[in-house]
């Protein structure tokens, strides 16, 4: 099989184009001219074919005011896209999320049909594609219904937290082999919820074309994303057409949080229905407090 016969992905969590230093501490973006040119520059280095970002910033103050998946979409040529908002409201330092309770809690952009510009500061998840996409579909992740003492970095012990909505997008691309499904997700970092946030995701794109591949920050460590999904397409198969090999596999193992000194997998690439050997890394960027992957499958 030539490397042309394959199709590049990438998940990132870019921590809205965050710049962070060999230290771990990320860097201060308001004196920058260009807020979005390190992000732009980061995922061009991939240079991947389909690429699923999370913690992206639309609109915000903090990052410049900038539609950061728009920005990316042209730095990369990635005419298919969408952003999918999780929350609307404004990032404020030290206080977390002022939310807007006049805004929907998902709401979809793109570059032409996927809604009017209404001017809203938001934060959410993008799928942007050099391939072509036959069809896209977005849904809004549930948080969790009560706060949890969870470990925050940069604050000692346990901190109560309260969890937000988060968002998913899906994607027909037409592969070099045929279409495939793709999924852009980030998870929530409550025990429990995100195993039934990665649940419903399976159920969700369940009928759409297979090959399946999950691209996303998880919030979920090592075989634990493969180890629940399959076990879940087990135990559907009676209920499944048959002869569907629904088993999931890892394209990529590797270490991606926190970026300067990993030592957990929280950012994953999962395939169901995808023959061949993946090739697959986690790369170093000088934005963000994740790593990001990179895979080449036979799609």
């Amino acid at each position: 099989m030539t490397m042309t016969q394959r199709v590049c992905l990438a998940t990132f969590n870019v921590l809205h184009g965050r710049p962070v230093g060999a230290d771990g501490r990320p860097a201060s973006m308001r004196d920058m001219p260009a807020p979005e040119r390190p992000l732009c520059e980061a995922v061009a280095a991939l240079d991947a074919d389909v690429v699923a970002l999370q913690e992206v910033d639309r609109l915000q103050e903090r990052s410049g005011g900038v539609d950061q998946a728009g920005a990316v979409a042209r730095a990369v040529a990635a005419a298919h896209w969408r952003y999918a908002s999780a929350l609307h409201g404004h990032a404020v330092l030290g206080r977390g999320w002022l939310l807007d309770p006049s805004r929907p809690g998902l709401r979809v952009y793109g570059p032409d049909d996927a809604g009017p510009d209404d001017g809203s500061p938001s934060h959410g998840v993008a799928l942007l594609s050099r391939l072509p996409v036959r069809v896209w579909r977005a849904a809004r992740l549930a948080p969790a219904p009560v706060a949890v003492p969870l470990r925050i970095p940069g604050k000692q012990g346990l901190v109560w937290s309260r969890d937000r909505p988060r968002a998913a997008l899906a994607a027909v691309v037409e592969g070099r082999r045929g279409p495939f499904t793709v999924v852009a997700a980030h998870l929530s970092t409550v025990p429990g919820q995100n195993v039934r946030q990665l649940l419903f995701l399976r159920r969700w794109i369940a009928a759409l074309p297979r090959p399946h591949v999950l691209l996303g920050d998880l919030n979920l460590v090592g075989a634990i994303p493969r180890t629940v999904l399959s076990a879940a397409e087990l135990l559907a198969a009676p209920r499944d057409s048959a002869g569907r090999n629904g088993a999931w596999r890892d394209a990529v193992r590797a270490r991606t949080y926190p970026s300067h000194r990993p030592l957990v997998q929280f950012d994953h690439i999962l395939t169901s229905g995808v023959a061949g050997t993946p090739y697959g890394h986690a790369s170093r960027s000088e934005v963000s407090d994740h790593r990001p992957l990179t895979v080449e499958l036979p799609l």
